[in-house]
């Protein structure tokens, strides 16, 4: 818009008070004749009905909504697992529907041209044979990989999911800014992005007129089941894993779509086939929604160096065997030179201009585009040739504005003539601005949209709006959240209400079946049971040991010594217990929930994030005695409670029998543990008090047996009685039965070894008497158990 900047009116006087719209910039509020976009006024006059204290109530709903959720992203740092609160910005971008149409039409074009060049690079290579494409441009690209040249795709198409980075331009046309094809992020996000704007803004209107998003993953999904080979088998998310910065995205899609993570080490070439090592052992894998970029995929044909790759990929897909979205190798259309040539290659291939324009782009390495270039530097982004980046993103521009980053004693001209091949100009536009909430009213603030698209059968469908990044400021080049930018709900609006839309496929009822368990997700679940049964049983002791010593005020005496003995080399001093044990021991119980994210649900990931607070928000100089015991006993409630929502909660599949599993083999090895200790040949009464403590069995002993503690009732209570859930017996029991339910439990009419162990060590327990329950005995309790567990870990973990 042109004229000079100049504050916008509203309902209530205040809402955009300080809403100036700079010269030259487009905005999505107001049309260039200064009139607010019809599109926006039912929502800026509901937003104007509100106080600010009730604008900030409302707000506050949709952050709460995402840290209840745990929707996080990794901050780029030292730290991989380094989470940051999702970046809401929790005013929407609205947009009307038939403006969205006319974008998502010219980028279905673009699309197809997309899909036609990234075959031809692949295939004949027509495009560099006759100069369309420099030659030295794709054979440099670190994104264009040789092993792939001649292979075809099984389903025919190399490009199934793709997102565009669109921006409005001065003139209030749309533009694109860089097209994403390796493995394009955000569409989970967009989904929570509408689920926490849902909070913030509940009234039916106008919301009841926004586009729903559920249809076009229903559609996807759709178009993935058909692919050719998917037949009998699910779609699969291969992720990177949880260091990666969008891994909750690839959780949440799993779990939205009922697809499988996995990782390069779940899967298994054999015969150019794909399979998952699962728990029942190797089953078929049809389709990949690859999310890891494709110089990892395959170490054997691509990068050697890859530890999260699987090796012969690459063959299976030489083969046609499995359907990979999007293929090995697509990421080259990101390449930031390529915008240079699209142009003119969509008259080639199309036989018609890009109805939806990409940024200027000129690639130095052409003479009259280098020469272009330099006479135009004080209005480009100037860059790698090569990069992937976004024209905005200054980190990765080697020149902006006629000035050399790094190099300001270097002729521009000079540096571009030297480095020419490698680097490419691009218009430095001016993004359009949205409203953004900032001081308790609304600011423009630059603003560019993600869209996505997925193929399917009937041709490419769009994701209606759903995601928006937002600068923090009038700076375009803070857009990215790594710098501190945020993200925004996209309504598409309807002149009327938005059909309903869902994941439900409106055919015949049938009960799928949820596929094999991965050997690595067993193993997780596994040992996520074994560290937080670990982690209660030592809290459990820690108490024990300031309670005594409340009583005693002696460090010497006899039950504060045994405790000493069993939780050494733990220190008993709260704060150096939590940091040298518990706090390890739970944050690998967390590494281990993270890495079966997608089977967890948010109550559950939740609990255990409060978990982890508590512990480290712990006082780091607490009081030996009863000041450490109340401390630890809030500990222990929260892990209770933690591990039975879990329990309860889970469907009893493969998935719950090894989290059960390593629950019972730990509380049964605890428990071993604390009756040699406290329950030997000399014990006391104090130090059988402490084992009935240590196996929360204080007040079923005392209804039971009505005595003070002997060493004949702890042990009947604690080893032999099956219906305490704390005795070894009733784990051991538990156990047994689990491993009946396990894959290959039989073998031609023989148990498999951990069932023959199981077998054999309930048997002897059934049968005991509490004076059979030596010490001597409980060690070999002990060394069953261990003997148990590399079992179970060689028969389905490995």
């Amino acid at each position: 818009m042109t004229g000079p900047a100049r504050p916008r009116p509203d309902a209530n006087g205040t809402l955009l008070r300080d809403y100036v719209v700079q010269p030259g910039v487009a905005d999505e509020l107001f049309a260039k004749d200064g009139a607010m976009r019809p599109v926006w006024r039912p929502f800026i006059e509901q937003l104007s009905r509100l106080t600010p204290e009730q604008t900030q109530a409302h707000f506050a709903r949709g952050d709460q909504y995402l840290r209840d959720a745990g929707v996080f992203y990794r901050q780029y740092s030292t730290d991989p697992l380094q989470e940051r609160d999702w970046p809401l910005s929790h005013v929407p971008v609205i947009l009307h529907e038939a403006e969205w149409d006319k974008i998502c039409a010219g980028l279905a074009q673009r699309a197809e041209l997309l899909e036609r060049v990234v075959a031809d690079l692949y295939g004949p290579a027509q495009l560099v044979r006759d100069g369309h494409l420099p030659a030295d441009l794709i054979a440099r690209n670190p994104e264009w990989h040789r092993p792939l040249v001649g292979i075809t795709p099984a389903s025919g198409h190399f490009l199934h999911f793709l997102a565009f980075e669109i921006g409005r331009s001065p003139d209030g046309s749309w533009l694109v800014l860089g097209d994403r094809a390796q493995a394009p992020s955000g569409a989970g996000f967009a989904l929570e992005n509408r689920m926490a704007t849902a909070r913030v803004f509940p009234d039916p209107f106008p919301r009841a007129n926004v586009r729903r998003l559920a249809g076009f993953f229903r559609s996807f999904r759709d178009a993935m089941d058909a692919l050719p080979g998917a037949e009998g088998t699910r779609p699969a998310i291969l992720t990177p894993g949880p260091g990666n910065d969008t891994y909750f995205e690839h959780a949440y899609i799993a779990r939205y779509l009922g697809l499988a993570l996995l990782e390069g080490d779940d899967l298994i070439v054999s015969d150019g086939r794909v399979h998952v090592r699962t728990v029942a052992g190797p089953q078929p894998l049809g389709v990949i929604w690859r999310r890891l970029d494709a110089a990892f995929a395959d170490p054997l044909e691509l990068d050697e160096a890859s530890r999260i790759g699987t090796p012969g990929l690459v063959d299976a897909l030489r083969q046609q065997t499995v359907n990979m979205v999007n293929a090995l190798g697509s990421g080259i259309l990101e390449t930031r030179a390529l915008m240079a040539f699209l142009p003119k290659i969509a008259r080639v291939l199309l036989g018609e201009p890009l109805a939806l324009p990409n940024i200027a782009t000129w690639w130095c390495g052409q003479p009259t585009e280098r020469d272009y270039v330099k006479d135009n530097v004080d209005s480009m982004f100037i860059g790698e040739a090569l990069s992937r980046a976004l024209p905005f993103d200054i980190a990765n521009a080697s020149a902006v504005g006629g000035t050399l980053r790094g190099k300001e004693d270097q002729a521009l001209a000079d540096w571009i003539d030297a480095n020419a091949n490698g680097l490419v100009g691009q218009e430095a536009v001016t993004l359009s601005s949205t409203p953004a909430w900032a001081d308790d009213r609304l600011l423009p603030r630059p603003m560019t949209v993600r869209v996505f698209a997925a193929r399917t059968p009937q041709g490419w469908t769009f994701l209606p709006g759903g995601y928006a990044r937002i600068g923090r400021s009038d700076d375009v080049t803070a857009l990215s959240m790594q710098k501190g930018g945020s993200v925004a709900d996209v309504w598409i609006m309807r002149d009327g209400p938005a059909p309903a839309d869902t994941l439900f496929d409106a055919g015949s009822f049938r009960r799928p079946d949820t596929g094999g368990l991965p050997a690595r997700a067993a193993d997780n679940l596994f040992w996520l049971g074994r560290y937080i049964e670990r982690t209660e049983g030592a809290i459990r002791l820690l108490r024990a040991y300031h309670l005594r010593l409340a009583e005693a005020g002696d460090p010497g005496d006899l039950r504060i010594r045994r405790i000493a003995e069993l939780m050494a080399p733990l220190s008993l001093d709260v704060a150096l217990a939590l940091r040298d044990g518990l706090d390890p021991a739970l944050a690998a119980a967390r590494q281990c929930a993270g890495k079966v994210r997608d089977r967890f649900s948010v109550d559950g990931w939740a609990a255990l994030t409060d978990l982890t607070q508590s512990l480290r928000n712990l006082p780091g100089t607490l009081d030996p005695g009863d000041d450490s015991a109340r401390a630890l006993g809030v500990l222990l409630r929260k892990i209770s409670g933690f591990s039975g929502l879990v329990h309860e909660n889970m469907h009893r599949t493969s998935g719950w029998r090894f989290l059960t599993f390593g629950r019972a083999l730990e509380r049964a090895d605890r428990a071993a543990a604390v009756l040699a200790t406290f329950a030997g040949a000399e014990s006391t009464t104090g130090l059988l008090d402490i084992a009935l403590e240590c196996g929360d069995s204080r007040v079923t002993h005392q209804r039971r047996y009505r005595i003070d503690p002997t060493r004949e009732t702890v042990t009947d209570l604690l080893a032999l009685d099956a219906n305490n859930p704390r005795a070894i017996v009733f784990q051991v029991t538990s156990m047994r039965r689990i491993a009946e339910d396990l894959p290959n439990a039989s073998v031609q009419g023989r148990v498999s070894p951990v069932l023959r162990t199981l077998l054999l060590l309930d048997s002897g327990l059934q049968v005991a008497a509490p004076a059979e329950i030596t010490e001597e005995r409980l060690a070999g309790i002990r060394a069953d158990l261990a003997q148990i567990s590399g079992e179970l870990t060689t028969a389905y973990l490995v």
